[in-house]
């Protein structure tokens, strides 16, 4: 680094307008962030997203892949946009006045080695690396349109995500919640290990408290009590999707949310040759969704279907 401790300082000053304010850490590799803008929080509603940004002179954690800078890079901060979480209740299992808060909610993951031949990740290793008064720059708008805008009251909702895909879903059940949703509400969340389900006891609590809530935490990787060693698709295949919502999966009164690994989404896509719509392999929820009649988003048309998604990479 050629950049001087002075220099360092004056960047923090020019480039950060933001306060980190809260971290936990589930384990190493998992965190819940909160940071606090110096300007008001922008107005935004569930599901939507914003920016973090750190300064490539900030270190890095320890024994992630190797990082090569240019001299011109080590000034610049690197950003990327992350969904906005929710921790949905306070300590005393009331819902969180997210409303009041002046902090804007995070869950991220540390991405250590992005695979040979390939460029090191260069934001989440120095994320981690974060502490609880550290400056951040944190992006002035909030933009998204995976939102809850076409669900009425009476719907069931459904929300399947992979990893840190649960972030805007946990957004999403809390705005429900608040607003006393009379449909059933439904949230899988499917992870390697269970250590990674880091909301999984604010789950609980809220199952324990509202009626219509329900939460299936899913490890690929291990099977513990309370979880299921099953994969998001196997849900649907298997009928058992519709026995934890206790009713069919009506296309009429049903809305579904995918957020996370593109590969459990399985976007269709047009055939450059063809010009008919495909879905990739393997087969993603929304090939599996749309053969009981449910229909996509199709951003191309600017249709909305009962199917949403956001793919996370």
């Amino acid at each position: 680094m050629s950049l001087t401790p002075e220099q360092i300082t004056e960047l923090r000053q020019q480039r950060y307008n933001g306060t980190v304010v809260y971290l936990q850490k589930a384990h190493s590799d998992l965190m819940i962030l909160r940071v606090k803008p110096d300007f008001p929080r922008p107005k935004h509603v569930a599901g939507q997203y914003c920016s973090l940004g750190l300064g490539n002179w900030e270190i890095r954690v320890p024994g992630t892949q190797e990082e090569v800078l240019s001299e011109a890079e080590e000034s610049k901060v690197v950003r990327r946009a992350y969904s906005l979480s929710c921790s949905m209740l306070q300590d005393d299992h009331s819902l969180f006045p997210m409303e009041q808060q002046e902090w804007l909610e995070f869950y991220i993951v540390l991405v250590r080695d992005n695979g040979e031949g390939n460029k090191a990740p260069q934001l989440t290793p120095r994320l981690f690396m974060l502490k609880e008064g550290d400056r951040i720059n944190v992006g002035e708008k909030i933009t998204g349109h995976y939102t809850l805008d076409h669900v009425k009251p009476q719907d069931n909702v459904i929300f399947l995500g992979t990893g840190t895909g649960e972030a805007p879903h946990n957004y999403m059940v809390w705005e429900l919640l608040k607003k006393g949703h009379q449909g059933k509400i439904l949230s899988a969340s499917c992870v390697r290990l269970s250590r990674d389900l880091g909301y999984l006891s604010t789950h609980q609590k809220l199952m324990s408290r509202f009626d219509n809530y329900r939460y299936l935490p899913l490890t690929t990787r291990e099977l513990q009590p309370g979880t299921h060693k099953v994969y998001i698709q196997d849900l649907i295949t298997s009928g058992e999707l519709e026995r934890q919502l206790g009713t069919t999966l009506s296309p009429e009164t049903t809305h579904v949310y995918l957020c996370g690994n593109p590969k459990m989404i399985g976007v269709p896509v047009k055939n450059p040759t063809t010009g008919l719509r495909e879905y990739p392999e393997p087969t993603g929820v929304i090939e599996l969704l749309e053969r009981m009649g449910f229909k996509a988003d199709d951003a191309r048309t600017k249709t909305k279907g009962n199917i949403h998604f956001e793919e996370y990479w």
